[in-house]
C-alpha cells in the first residue's frame, strides 16, 4: 500500500476539488455541497474517465470524487491510469449499496482509491440529499489535510512526514502469553489489511478480530477478498460462536462486535447499541470488551484511520497489560487513529505497517 502524508495547506489555500460523474444532476449536486465549505474549492467538472485525465493538467486538483460506473472510461480504469501515473491525488470514491456497489469499492480501494461514500438513495428531497453529502462526503475530503489559517476549526502546526516519536513505554504487561489479537482500522483499512494478513503463518495458534468501518455486505465481501489472500480462515462473525485458533474474524457492518467471557470460554456477541464515536462496528467496542474478557492477554493493533476510535479500548487494554501497537503515520493513509493512542501514551510500539504482524508473531512468540 502506497501512503501519502497529510498535505498542510497554508493560510488561505483551498481544498481543490474535481468532481467526476455521468450524471448532470449528481455532479450538481455535489458541487453544490462542497462549495458550502470554505475551505474547498470545486475546479471542474467531467462527465467520465477520460475527460477528467484530460483535465487534470489544467485543474490540478488535489482531490476527485469518482463515480464508479461511467461511460467510455469508467472510475476504476481512470483510478489503474491515476495509479500508474503517480499523481499523488487523493480519491474519494461513489458507491451504492449493492452487491455490485460493494466489490466495486473494493476493488477501487484495492486500486489507490483512499476512501468511499455511499449514495443515498431514495431520499426524497434535494435538502435531505445535500445535508447527506455535507455530512458524509466533506469530512472524508477534509481528512486529507491540515488547517493552518486563522480561524480554521482544524488548526494545527503543519509538518510533513517526520519520524514518529515514541510513546512512553508500557508500565505493566500480561503474566502470560495472548490468548487473541485485535486490529482497528477504518480509513485505508482495506489496503493495510489486504498486505499484512498474508503475513500470518498457517498455524498461527490465536483468533484474531478485525473491525473495519464498513457498512454492512461490504464487510462480508471484505471478508471474502481477504480469505483469498492468507493461509488463515477469515469470516464475517457470527454472534454465539466461539472464537478459534486460526481464525480471523470481521465484524460485520452495523453491529458491533464484542468478546464475552462465559464458563465455556471465550464467545463472540453482536449488538446493535448505540455507535461509539460515530462508529457501528466501533473498535472501542471490541477492545474493550477483550479487556474484560481476556485481561491483559491480548496483542492489539490500531492501523490507519480517521478519528479517534480505539483510543478508550487501547487506554484500557494497556491499563490491564495488553501489548498495544500503533501504525506509524508515515505509512498511513490517515493518522487519525493511531495518532490518538500515540498521543495519549497509550502505545508500546510505533511501526511501519510491514512491522506490525512480525511485531504481533513476536509477541505471541510464534516468530
Amino acid at each position: 500500500m502506497r501512503a501519502r502524508c497529510i498535505r498542510a495547506l497554508r493560510p488561505g489555500q483551498k481544498i481543490r476539488v474535481l468532481v467526476v460523474d455521468d450524471s448532470v444532476v449528481i455532479r450538481r449536486l455535489v458541487c453544490h455541497a462542497l462549495e458550502e465549505d470554505l475551505a474547498v474549492e470545486v475546479v471542474g467538472v467531467a462527465a467520465n474517465g477520460r475527460i477528467a485525465l484530460n483535465r487534470i493538467p489544467q485543474l490540478n486538483p488535489d482531490v476527485i470524487t469518482l463515480d464508479i460506473e461511467m461511460p467510455d472510461m469508467n472510475g476504476l480504469e481512470l483510478l489503474r491510469e491515476l495509479s500508474r501515473r503517480d499523481l499523488g491525488i487523493r480519491v474519494v470514491m461513489f458507491s451504492t449499496m449493492t452487491e455490485h456497489g460493494a466489490l466495486a469499492t473494493l476493488e477501487a480501494l484495492a486500486l489507490g482509491a483512499d476512501d468511499y461514500v455511499t449514495k443515498a438513495s431514495n431520499v426524497g428531497s434535494l435538502d435531505v440529499s445535500l445535508a447527506n453529502l455535507r455530512r458524509e462526503l466533506i469530512p472524508k475530503i477534509r481528512q486529507f489535510f491540515q488547517f493552518g489559517g486563522a480561524g480554521e476549526s482544524q488548526q494545527v502546526v503543519p509538518r510533513s512526514c517526520p519520524a514518529t516519536p515514541m510513546p512512553r513505554l508500557a508500565t505493566g504487561r500480561a503474566s502470560s502469553r495472548p490468548e487473541a489479537v485485535a486490529i482497528g482500522v477504518s480509513t485505508g483499512g482495506p489496503a493495510a489489511l489486504a498486505e499484512i494478513v498474508p503475513q500470518f503463518p498457517a498455524n498461527f495458534p490465536l483468533p484474531v478480530f478485525v473491525v473495519q468501518h464498513m457498512p454492512p455486505l461490504f464487510t462480508r465481501f471484505l471478508a471474502e477478498r481477504l480469505a483469498g489472500l492468507t493461509q488463515l480462515s477469515v469470516k464475517e462473525a457470527a454472534g454465539g460462536e466461539q472464537p478459534q485458533p486460526g481464525w480471523i474474524y470481521i465484524a460485520p457492518g452495523d453491529f458491533h462486535m464484542r468478546i464475552s467471557s462465559t464458563l465455556w470460554g471465550a464467545g463472540i456477541v453482536l449488538d446493535q447499541d448505540p455507535p461509539l464515536n460515530s462508529c457501528r462496528p466501533a473498535v472501542d467496542a471490541l477492545f474493550s470488551s477483550l479487556a474484560d474478557a481476556y485481561g491483559g492477554k491480548v496483542v492489539a493493533a490500531i492501523l490507519t484511520g480517521m478519528g479517534q476510535d480505539g483510543l478508550r479500548g487501547a487506554e484500557r487494554l494497556r491499563a490491564a497489560g495488553a501489548h498495544i501497537l500503533a501504525q506509524d503515520e508515515a505509512s498511513s493513509v490517515v493518522w487519525g487513529m493511531p495518532g490518538a493512542v500515540v498521543g495519549a501514551g497509550a502505545a508500546n510500539e510505533v511501526l511501519p505497517l510491514e512491522a506490525i504482524v512480525p511485531a504481533i508473531l513476536k509477541e505471541v512468540g510464534a516468530a
